[in-house]
């Protein structure tokens, strides 16, 4: 474990930030860095860019930004690289995917058209509905993460960086359980050498920056590094990693409006959630086997929430469905519908209804910046393993084996922030507040 006012190494030089799938989440993350630099735009939804952190007593007024109290690493210094099933440039990919306005996409034309992707790992056994000219070939899995680590090292030579980050910006893969070639890293590297079919491309992009000290964020709700193998790799190599699923839109709701009532003790008898979106990821989850992957994640956040063991005359039986459609009308631009059954005083019934009109790329991309900060930081102080602190960001928050998840948002800021303070030395805030009445 870490120690309290940890010694934390300055994020002197270049930091590369490698992103498997060049869609619309990881360039609209890409050029609204540069608008960023640029001072066109501001980082709107970013933590690491606009959030504070208060420090001591509320009568101390102490509360510095958080990007002058941890030494992050300067968005002046992230180079972007990734791969990607198509050869569109950052540029084209960024246009197509229709997120951002041409306006501010010309301003940083300059900058992300030079962004080219690498040759992809990638079969159709894992995400049905795409398909793309721009992949690896190679004898069997161990020899495409070995084409990874070379993509990697030249990433590293050419642009001259210190460190790097890889964070998974890619599709939904089906629905995997593990297994036991996912026990060790020996039977690990062996099922990449006999192409075992429960090894999928996220996890061959995973084991081929854990292996190289790179640390790993999974933004998508695939297995990928939720396996014994893997986390073994990453305690061996002293690699930080977290996941899974960013938390954006329905479920970013559900984690600010489900603390609330559980907070006031009011009943849960049903919960529906529908969305439609029309982007590469509305796509995907089209088919039933990504779909899914996608709903086990989104169904598991109310059950771990609201404790129904715990509380069982309010929450024991409830119904919780979820739905997505894909509508390519929509573009980027999700619509999520929920209806809430509840029920109050005496039993009686109320209900709340949620239409969120997000932009699923907008919500997503700052997460992208925050993790790729907040994990090198993390490894800079020498933290290796899950990253229960970074939760925060996602809908199915890793954690320690025997633990549950904590997806209540506020208890995770809560924990984000008290992370940070720790690693600074300073108290921990527990909200207790006797001593202003001494």
């Amino acid at each position: 474990m870490v120690q309290k006012g940890v010694k934390i190494e300055a994020p002197s030089g270049k930091l590369g930030v490698l992103i498997p799938g060049l869609g619309a989440v990881s360039t609209t993350f890409i050029a609204g860095v540069e608008a960023v630099k640029k001072k066109i735009a501001k980082p709107i939804g970013s933590l690491t860019q606009m959030g504070t952190i208060r420090l001591g007593k509320r009568t101390d007024k102490r509360v510095p930004s958080i990007r002058e109290f941890v030494p992050l690493a300067n968005i002046e210094d992230l180079v972007f690289g990734g791969w990607d099933i198509y050869n569109d440039n950052c540029f084209e990919s960024a246009s197509n995917a229709g997120v951002l306005d041409k306006s501010l996409l010309e301003a940083v034309r300059p900058e992300i058209e030079k962004i080219r992707p690498m040759k992809a790992v990638f079969s159709q056994d894992y995400v049905k509905r795409l398909q793309g000219p721009n992949v690896k070939t190679g004898k069997n899995k161990m020899e495409l993460a070995e084409q990874v680590m070379e993509d990697i090292e030249q990433f590293r030579k050419v642009n001259n960086l210190s460190r790097l980050v890889m964070i998974w910006c890619g599709s939904t893969e089906i629905f995997l359980k593990s297994e036991a070639v996912h026990a060790t890293v020996a039977s690990f590297e062996q099922g990449m050498r006999d192409n075992d079919p429960a090894i999928a491309p996220s996890m061959v992009y995973a084991y081929a920056a854990i292996s190289q000290g790179i640390p790993f964020a999974n933004g998508a709700p695939n297995l990928t590094i939720d396996i014994p193998a893997l986390m073994q790799l990453a305690q061996e190599k002293n690699v930080p990693l977290c996941g899974k699923d960013f938390k954006t839109g329905q479920t970013l709701m559900k984690t600010i409006l489900a603390p609330g009532l559980k907070a006031r003790m009011l009943g849960l008898n049903g919960w529906f959630s529908t969305n439609i979106l029309g982007n590469r990821d509305g796509e995907v989850l089209d088919d039933p086997e990504s779909f899914k992957t996608k709903e086990e994640s989104k169904l598991s956040v109310l059950d771990q929430m609201l404790q129904p063991e715990l509380y069982p005359e309010l929450y024991k039986d409830f119904t919780h469905k979820v739905r997505i459609h894909y509508y390519p009308p929509r573009g980027d631009n999700k619509e999520g519908w929920d209806n809430i059954d509840i029920f109050g005083w005496l039993g009686y019934p109320m209900q709340i209804k949620i239409n969120f009109l997000c932009r699923d790329s907008i919500l997503a991309a700052p997460i992208v910046l925050d993790l790729v900060l907040f994990l090198d930081l993390a490894q800079r102080c020498g933290m290796r393993g899950i990253q229960e602190w970074l939760s925060f960001y996602f809908k199915s928050p890793m954690c320690a084996v025997g633990l549950y998840p904590e997806h209540d948002l506020f208890i995770q800021l809560m924990k984000l922030k008290n992370t940070l303070r720790y690693l600074r030395g300073e108290d921990l805030i527990t909200h207790l507040g006797m001593e202003y009445y001494d």
